[in-house]
């Protein structure tokens, strides 16, 4: 994700880190070629498209465009507000199993493992929705002994929580946890899971491909006619409208495309680093200071 000022219009103008613009360049240079093609067309044989077509399908167009960004943003935003929970329910487990748990000479041991297990649970969600298989990558977050048990599996990161779920009913059968509490903590266990479900439910349901791709061929048969009904009328402007354009609406489109996932590492993705630091960093906080 990439932080600026809302307020400095001008640097986001003319940033080019993040911005679609690169990938537009051979579309819009298209459509500029074709606009010159028009006006000559029209200079020498008088042909142009009558515009009162290209005046109707654009409002069309627009609506239908509108709906592919609604669509590729109402993902990205709830693909944040489910992080948001996973942050807030680390750190409420963490909270409980701290205040929870009565002082025993095991205690130390079930935090270590409950900090260690959570933020690898983080990591092992974005290894899910990146569609990563190394658990090498994780680190000191999980032991020799436990990389080998999660290797086989195809969803790694709930078994981690079935293993802080198993060593909490120990402690509550060892009589250090009340049931009550118990059931508390195994609240937020099961709110990390749904929210892990609900990130992988966006990265495996794209936008379905009918759709994508009638606005596509819409977007393109539109952005490469439209300079033949505005020869007659703009002249040797044309090719210049042409461009400005098929910017525009290519532009839409690519938008729609990039934030469609909103895990991956492109520029304008989620901060899942950035998310994961905070997760480990109130998990060692609340551990050390509880």
């Amino acid at each position: 994700m990439i932080d600026y000022d809302p307020k400095s219009w001008l640097r986001i103008v003319l940033t080019l880190h993040g911005s679609v613009v690169p990938r537009l360049l051979v579309r819009v240079a298209i459509a500029a070629a074709l606009g010159v093609l028009a006006v000559w067309l029209h200079r020498t044989n008088d042909a142009s498209i009558p515009p009162l077509a290209h005046t109707l399908i654009g409002v069309a167009l627009g609506l239908l465009l509108v709906f592919r960004t609604n669509a590729s943003f109402g993902r990205y935003v709830e693909a944040r507000e489910l992080l948001g929970r996973i942050v807030n329910a680390s750190r409420d487990v963490a909270r409980q199993v701290v205040a929870y748990v009565a002082p025993h000479p095991g205690k130390a041991a079930v935090c270590e493992d409950m900090q260690r297990w959570v933020g690898a649970f983080y990591w092992l969600l974005v290894q899910s929705v990146r569609d990563e298989r190394d658990l090498g990558k994780l680190g000191e977050r999980l032991r020799a002994d436990e990389r080998a048990r999660l290797e086989p599996a195809r969803s790694r990161a709930p078994v981690v929580m079935t293993w802080l779920s198993a060593r909490l009913v120990q402690a509550q059968r060892d009589g250090h946890l009340d049931a009550e509490q118990l059931r508390a903590i195994d609240g937020n266990l099961g709110a990390l899971v749904a929210a892990l479900g609900g990130c992988e439910r966006i990265r495996r349901t794209p936008v379905p491909f009918a759709y994508a791709q009638h606005i596509k061929i819409f977007v393109v048969l539109f952005c490469y006619t439209v300079p033949f009904a505005m020869a007659e009328s703009l002249q040797a402007y044309a090719p210049v409208a042409a461009a400005v354009l098929a910017f525009a609406l290519f532009g839409i489109d690519e938008i729609g495309v990039e934030i469609e996932d909103p895990f991956g590492t492109d520029p304008n993705d989620l901060p899942m680093e950035r998310i994961g630091e905070t997760v480990e960093g109130s998990l060692r906080d609340i551990v050390e200071c509880g």
